[in-house]
């Protein structure tokens, strides 16, 4: 009878031994690897008061894999990692740039507001190890009282903590409001 016992526990212990055999961990490089998932436009309607003018919403949703797990900064950026950031390219750890259809042609259109972007770190706390995931960036664009759409896309590069660039990615076109 005690025989009958102890053998569900080895039962038990062997399955849970083959399980975990079963788990390779991912390997992935230490220089991330980002890819376009998709990007969604939506109107936020006008409200009142200064700041509430019509604009559009833009979310760009990223898929990536890193290695060493070293992705995004401590929020608010501390100034010794802003000025690594800075001295190397002049931009944070995501790059967005922008891009717009003028006379058939894409032309770069520089943005104040994307000019040094940061994401908080994705696995504060945790060990080191390969991750990957989804990085959201949503941002908005104005209407004025004299505006055009254009064709937009934009173009997409990360960067870890060890300052490994990921490749650049593009995503699809969509049209927002420019101001004149």
């Amino acid at each position: 009878m005690r025989r009958q016992q102890i053998q569900p526990y080895l039962l038990m212990l062997g399955m849970a031994l083959a399980l975990s055999a079963c788990f390779n961990e991912p390997n992935y490089s230490d220089t991330p690897e980002i890819e376009f998932e998709e990007i969604y436009p939506y109107p936020l309607q006008a409200g009142t008061g200064v700041g509430k003018a019509r604009r559009d919403s833009v979310v760009i949703t990223v898929n990536f894999k890193d290695g060493d797990g070293n992705l995004g900064n401590d929020t608010p950026v501390p100034s010794g990692d802003s000025a690594r950031y800075a001295s190397n390219g002049g931009w944070g750890n995501y790059r967005l740039r922008t891009f717009r259809l003028i006379n058939g042609k894409y032309e770069e259109i520089r943005l104040d507001v994307t000019n040094t972007l940061f994401f908080p770190e994705l696995t504060k706390g945790k060990p080191k190890g390969p991750i990957k995931g989804k990085l959201d960036f949503n941002t908005t664009f104005q209407y004025g009282t004299t505006f055009r759409m254009y064709p937009t896309k934009f173009r997409i590069t990360v960067r870890d903590r060890s300052l490994n660039v990921s490749n650049e990615i593009e995503t699809d076109t969509i049209s927002l409001p420019f101001i004149r």
